[in-house]
Parts: structure tokens; sequence; C-alpha cells
């Protein structure tokens, strides 16, 4: 309704090409957080909820070399960390880029 606006706050969801994945529990602050951040870049994600599935949890700390905190972030596969490693990216400018990347088909 309001797009027109997404300039002037810096988002460009037209820009948004990754596959973006993450893995959250259902009350997590941190998981909360990172998507917040997600919605507001316009970021389409899918989102694992893993709350007491023990199974989700071993695959996803398999996809994020044994870390089984949550947040767990993957753009276009390639893992990418928890909320303030999405944050840092965010703050050095690299975010971005990652999101206007389109998958690899292999």
């Amino acid at each position: 309704m309001f797009n027109f606006l997404n300039p002037l706050f810096g988002r460009h969801p037209e820009q948004v090409k990754a596959n973006v994945e993450i893995y959250t529990w259902q009350t997590c602050p941190y998981c909360i957080r990172a998507k917040i951040l997600l919605w507001w870049k316009g970021v389409k994600f899918t989102e694992y909820k893993i709350d007491g599935d023990a199974a989700a949890r071993d695959t996803m700390a398999e996809r994020a070399n044994n870390r089984r905190s949550v947040p767990q972030i993957f753009i276009n596969n390639q893992h990418i960390g928890g909320c303030d490693d999405l944050y840092q990216l965010d703050t050095k400018a690299q975010l971005d880029s990652l999101l206007a990347r389109e998958p690899q088909i292999s």
C-alpha cells in the first residue's frame, strides 16, 4: 500500500532474489529480532520452527557446523550464523548484496 516509501527507509524488496532459510523457536527473542530485520528488508524467507523437535534440531546443527543455538540463518544455502551475525552483516553493509544474489542452481 505504501510501497513508494520503501526507498526512503532503505527498503528495496524488489532487489531481494536470495533464498533465505531460518531455523527458529517461536518465543526466542533473537529469532524474533532476526525475522524483523529480514521482514524490514522485504525478504520472503522459509522458517523452520523447531520447538521441541529433536530431529529438526539435529538437521539444523548438521547444516550449521554443529551450532545448536537458534536462530540459524542460511542465505542461498550458505550458513550466515545467528541473529548477531545477521545484524553484523547489515552493519557492515554486506547483507543487501547477499540478499540480491540469485540462488545457484546445481
